[in-house]
């Protein structure tokens, strides 16, 4: 067969043509077009070039060739994308689709599949993984794809541990928190990964690459009132409705943001937790929009204090309701949490619980009927909780109005932008 033929039917493969509908036109260079499997083509096309401008390695299983089954032709050429993207310092866009592995090829597969889950381990923190979910993803090749950064699964994907295919689905996914983003279908899952990627630093090294800055187009959220208009992604949105996560421009350089409300359960600290420690791997600054009544779980509350305080990213944090005690010192405290700490004008924030707080410092206020005591905590919480109390204390940076946090959030991170801390020296947190 001569080349032309080959190409020719690369070309016409599904892999080959959602990586070309991924990459910018124009862009897209295969990686080891020619590897064989069996006597056909790898069951998975690779390559490099451009998403949106910026530089990425990106795979995908081809699902019409064995219906991507994954063999040792797929997994060597896998493994070099791996090897050339540690060496680059480039991101990893991973598409899925594949009814398993070749059985014929028997264990081979288990030390194919460790080598490159061995890659992608190595690869975290390093450079930016995302996986999306086109078709089945099950058992081992699950493991691969949840190790990536962020999952995007469209409706028609499957994505399990399971390989007897039972569960997995993006509605599932969604609400447990292993996909980050569900698409509708495979074009919306591609832009999605498109967008995203956009968003992101090449690397640990680097800084995200930044665009012309576009005026806020407020959609009723507090997040969209001060984002560069259209910029906001959010992520995990089927689980915790008690915090938003995502990722904004301000400015035109990119800022992850951390939305609290409510009490703060396991899944709520471990959503914003995930956020937190990816912005901190790659140097993305975070900003934090603090109310809630506190932690509903001490287990959780260490984990989400632990991931704010060993964050060396700048981290700017804004308390728009309510700040106590346990909370105000895992989100919003200066001493470790925060860089900069304002507070919205009628927010309420303080040391201590105000119940906890109107019983040490005002005893007397509490002598009266329920409807009495009642009225004396609001007036405890307007004369000693205020947002101005707080920042008279030392407590909040300054208080703002609505309209005054986008400047002021620009002027935070400009200020904090050559920020540099050093640690202890250790192999991981136990946290």
């Amino acid at each position: 067969m001569s080349i032309e033929k080959i190409k020719s039917e690369l070309a016409g493969t599904a892999g080959y043509k959602r990586l070309e509908a991924l990459f910018d036109e124009g862009s897209f260079s295969p990686i080891a077009p020619f590897a064989n499997s069996c006597g056909g083509p790898a069951e998975a096309a690779a390559g490099f070039g451009e998403i949106n401008g910026c530089e990425a390695y990106a795979f995908a299983q081809n699902s019409d060739v064995c219906s991507g089954a994954m063999s040792k032709a797929q997994a060597a050429k896998l493994e070099k994308l791996y090897e050339l993207a540690l060496k680059t310092g480039t991101p990893v866009v991973g598409i899925y689709d594949s009814c398993g592995a070749r059985v014929d090829e028997g264990v081979d597969m288990l030390q194919s599949y460790g080598k490159l889950l061995n890659l992608s381990g190595k690869l975290a923190g390093v450079v930016p993984q995302i996986s999306v979910i086109l078709g089945p993803c099950l058992g081992t090749a699950a493991l691969l794809a949840a190790e990536a950064d962020f999952v995007i699964q469209s409706e028609q994907g499957k994505f399990t541990v399971n390989t007897n295919g039972e569960g997995g689905s993006a509605e599932e996914n969604m609400k447990h928190g292993a996909a980050a983003i569900c698409a509708k279908d495979e074009f919306s899952a591609l832009e999605a990964a498109k967008n995203l990627v956009s968003m992101l630093p090449r690397n640990n090294l680097s800084d995200a690459f930044e665009i012309d800055t576009a005026d806020p187009v407020s959609c009723g959220d507090l997040i969209t009132s001060f984002a560069d208009g259209g910029s906001y992604i959010e992520l995990y949105e089927g689980t915790a409705a008690n915090v938003k996560t995502g990722f904004v421009r301000i400015d035109g350089a990119t800022a992850g943001v951390v939305k609290t409300s409510g009490e703060i359960d396991r899944r709520a600290a471990e959503k914003a937790s995930k956020l937190v420690r990816f912005c901190d791997a790659f140097s993305i600054p975070v900003v934090t929009l603090a109310d809630s009544t506190g932690f509903k779980c001490i287990r959780s509350a260490a984990k989400l204090t632990a991931a704010y305080a060993e964050a060396t990213t700048a981290k700017v944090t804004v308390v728009t309701g309510e700040a106590y005690g346990a909370f105000y010192m895992a989100l919003a405290g200066t001493g470790a949490s925060a860089d900069v700490a304002f507070a919205l004008e009628g927010a309420c924030v303080s040391p201590v619980n105000p119940e906890a707080g109107i019983i040490i410092l005002a005893p007397d206020m509490l002598k009266t009927d329920k409807a009495g005591r009642e009225k004396a905590l609001a007036q405890f919480k307007e004369e000693q909780c205020s947002a101005l109390k707080a920042a008279q204390q030392g407590y909040i940076d300054s208080v703002l109005t609505e309209q005054e946090l986008r400047s002021a959030l620009i002027g935070a991170l400009k200020m904090l932008s050559g920020k540099r801390e050093s640690t202890l020296p250790k192999k991981h947190s136990t946290l």
